[in-house]
Order: C-alpha cells, then sequence, then structure tokens
C-alpha cells in the first residue's frame, strides 16, 4: 500500500509540473493536469485490480469519473474490478460505455470478449477479439488471438479455434498459456502426439506444473499408452495435490 501511494505521489508530482506562459497556456495546462491526473489515478487503480484490492480500485475510479465522465479506460479498468466481483450488470455496462466512448480501444474489446466468453457468450465473444486486433497500435495482439482461439474452442469450434490459436503462436512461439492452449486442442481433437510435443513445450516454461496441467498430461500419455510417463504424472498429482478435484478425477478414472 505505501509502494502505490508512492507511485502516485511521485506520478502527481511528476504529470503537475509546471510550464512557463500566461493567457491560454494556463487553460491548455490545466487541462492538462486533469488528463494526467485521471491518466494516473486509473493506472493505480489497474494495480490495485491486479492485486486483488478491488475497494481500493473502484476508490481511484471514483476520483476518475468525478474529474472527466467520457474516460474510456477508466471504465474498462472498472469492468474489470465488477467482473472480478461478479456484478455482471455493472461489468457489461462498463465494458459497453468504455467502446461507446472509444470503440478503437483493443484493451475494452479483448476484456469485453473475455468478460462474454466466462459468462457463456463464446460467439459473442470472438467479436470483441477480432475488433482488438484490428488495431495496429494494439501492443499485444497474440492475447486476443489465444482467446478467441480458448473461445471458439470452447464454443466447439475447433477448426476455428486452430487458426486463433496458430497466429498467436506465430506472435509469441513460447508463450505458456498459447502452447498449453494448443495441447488441449490437440487432445480435444485426438491428435494425441500433437498434444504430447505441444505441452512438453508448454511445461519447458513454467516453473512447475498446476494440478490441471498434471491432469491432462496424464491422459495424454493414457491416449498414447506411455504408461511409464502416466505413472509419473499420477504420482505428482497426488503427491502435490492430494485433495484436489483433479486428484478425484485421476481416481475415479474420468
Amino acid at each position: 500500500m505505501r509502494l502505490l501511494n508512492f507511485i502516485l505521489a511521485v506520478l502527481l508530482l511528476t504529470g503537475c509540473a509546471s510550464k512557463s506562459g500566461g493567457g491560454d497556456a494556463d487553460t491548455q495546462q490545466g487541462s492538462s493536469r486533469i488528463q494526467d491526473s485521471v491518466r494516473i489515478h486509473t493506472e493505480l487503480a489497474g494495480m490495485y485490480y491486479e492485486r486483488a484490492q478491488y475497494g481500493f480500485a473502484l476508490e481511484q475510479l471514483t476520483l476518475v469519473l468525478k474529474k472527466d465522465s467520457d474516460y474510456a479506460p477508466a471504465y474498462n479498468v472498472r469492468g474489470l474490478v465488477h467482473m472480478a466481483l461478479l456484478e455482471d450488470e455493472q461489468a457489461e455496462s462498463d465494458f459497453k460505455r468504455s467502446l461507446n466512448i472509444d470503440d478503437s480501444n483493443s484493451s475494452a474489446h479483448n476484456n469485453y470478449g473475455w468478460f462474454l466468453c466466462q459468462r457463456g457468450r463464446e460467439l459473442e465473444s470472438v467479436k470483441h477479439f477480432m475488433a482488438a486486433v484490428k488495431n495496429p497500435l494494439y501492443a499485444t495482439p497474440e492475447k486476443a488471438f489465444l482467446n478467441a482461439g480458448l473461445c471458439s474452442k470452447k464454443a466447439g469450434k475447433l477448426d476455428e479455434a486452430e487458426t486463433y490459436l496458430k497466429r498467436a503462436l506465430i506472435m509469441q512461439p513460447k508463450m505458456p498459456e498459447i502452447l498449453l492452449g494448443m495441447a488441449e486442442l490437440n487432445y480435444a481433437k485426438a491428435d494425441y502426439a500433437g498434444a504430447k510435443s505441444y505441452f512438453l513445450r508448454f511445461a519447458q516454461g513454467v516453473p512447475e506444473l498446476a494440478a490441471a496441467n498434471l491432469l491432462l498430461a496424464i491422459r495424454i500419455e493414457h491416449k498414447l499408452g506411455d504408461r511409464n510417463s502416466e505413472a509419473s504424472y499420477k504420482l505428482q498429482l497426488r503427491k502435490r495435490f492430494p485433495e484436489s478435484r483433479e486428484t478425484q478425477l485421476m481416481l475415479s478414472g474420468e
């Protein structure tokens, strides 16, 4: 908390540095200070959101919207906070408001798309992911392609999912989330050798495997008939996650 407040103080001092001049320049300087302030408070709200400190995030966003009720990034971040709090009506309203103000905001398109996907509206979500990647200034298009692939797979559109995931993979060939997505997709398509290949690449890029990862590995090795590898993954899952849902699924043979 002290670190976040210190960062805010430094940013505000930087943003509010005085400039020489008078007349119209004074008005311009005041406007610039307001824009610096709303940007900084929105960035701080994003930091609170990432730390799951949702109350503090909302406080910062309230300050922003009092100063500028049409600041699109603030609605985007507030949509994420409401989504995390399972306040779906407010989240969707905020995402839509952000896009109504600035339809070119790729971050808002990606976040709203993910919200829709998580709420069972996968086909709607893909449209927003594709809108995100149309913006040539979008810094992380691989995330939108990854999300489009995951949500297409969730909707049962396996060919479309493969197209999107491969686009993401071209951009970031070592990104663990993409490699895992390809492993899961190949498993769903019964290409178990392909699933194992992508899974091993994924495993090389993460510090340790989660329970869900180990269960996927067990299922892949079982399909390939590699009993030694299957037994090794089973041992890891039982030892590291004895009470997990994945261990119960493994023990029941699902």
